[in-house]
């Protein structure tokens, strides 16, 4: 006769991860990144505060790993293929002014791998699905949302995290007026184009 094998419990170590994730969510909400602690989101997690630094390495490390990031991009399809690069660019400038998180994954993300690695996703899996929506060529589909990544996080670094004050100071239409037919070319045109 065999004995059944005692229920599996969720190890420790999960159930830790988990508390330190759903405090550090709740913290940077109400505090924002700048100002949550990881001694404050630790007191929370009703951990040590070594604990969050044994599984997250660092603040970064913990934000890139708790955050929530949805570009929340329009649906492409019915948008007239030759307005799609201002779409794009006005919709990125609303959503990086609009949300303090995706900046602080930003600054985050240039120098921290885990964080280099969620942005990576977020632009690698939502972008390029808005991109395959409108027809290009599925050959081309990764390219080209790479290269409109790298416009419009190019945008948001010098505008948002280095503040460089002539990206600061342009109007937001002076910048749709300037980025959106290079959108347009990565999203529509050919190499040499």
């Amino acid at each position: 006769m065999t004995v059944p094998a005692p229920p599996t419990q969720p190890r420790r170590s999960d159930a830790t991860r988990a508390a330190i994730l759903r405090a550090a969510r709740e913290r940077f909400a109400a505090d924002g990144y700048e100002r949550a602690t990881i001694r404050a989101i630790a007191a929370d997690a009703r951990i040590d505060p070594s604990m969050v630094m044994r599984y997250y390495g660092s603040k970064e490390g913990l934000f890139a790993a708790a955050a929530e990031f949805d570009l929340r991009l329009p649906d492409l399809t019915p948008i007239p293929p030759e307005h799609l690069g201002e779409t794009l660019v006005r919709h990125f400038l609303n959503r990086w002014g609009g949300d303090e998180t995706l900046v602080a994954l930003l600054r985050a993300a240039s120098t921290n791998p885990g964080a280099a690695e969620r942005m990576r996703d977020i632009f690698a899996n939502q972008l390029t699905a808005a991109v395959a929506t409108f027809g290009t060529d599925p050959t081309t589909t990764a390219r080209r949302a790479g290269l409109v990544a790298s416009q419009i996080l190019g945008l948001a670094f010098t505008r948002y995290v280095v503040r460089l004050p002539p990206m600061v100071d342009m109007p937001a239409d002076d910048l749709v007026s300037w980025i959106a037919p290079t959108l347009q070319r990565y999203l529509t045109g050919t190499p040499g184009s």
